[in-house]
């Protein structure tokens, strides 16, 4: 009988990360309320926004964008993870085109997605993102 292969703790966090941007691309709130972990120390930074910090502020905010937003499309590149015990860490491109009634938008931004353990899943606590003003001279290359 062959073994079963388990996931690495590296694959479980970019397989959680991946479920994010899904929530965030399907504008799906139930499927973000089931990334994130809910507490009241848990922290987000959109794009030009000022920093938020618990999850009550933190849903309501994608409540916000999901509502004003008729359509979302994310891709991501140079996904970089590292695990340390129960946080880990994903810092990555995104490549962000929005549409909504009046306004369409492409943005290049960096983003930090931290995430920590909790029984045997990876929770969100932490989404950062800063806009770029032009790709990183090799946005394909990995980061040394």
């Amino acid at each position: 009988m062959p073994a079963i292969q388990l996931q690495t703790d590296e694959e479980e966090v970019l397989a959680a990360n991946r479920t994010f941007y899904t929530a965030l691309q399907s504008l799906d709130l139930p499927l973000m309320d089931q990334v994130w972990l809910h507490t009241d120390w848990v922290k987000c930074i959109h794009p030009g926004w000022d920093l938020m910090v618990g999850w009550d502020e933190i849903r309501a905010s994608w409540e916000d964008i999901f509502r004003s937003t008729e359509q979302m499309m994310v891709s991501i590149s140079r996904p970089l993870v590292h695990v340390e015990g129960a946080s880990a860490w994903v810092s990555c491109l995104e490549n962000v085109t929005t549409a909504s009634q009046s306004n369409f938008s492409t943005a290049l931004v960096e983003a930090t997605n931290i995430f920590v353990r909790r029984g045997s899943g990876w929770f969100l606590a932490h989404h950062h993102t800063t806009p770029l003003a032009e790709p990183p001279p090799d946005a394909s290359a990995p980061v040394q």
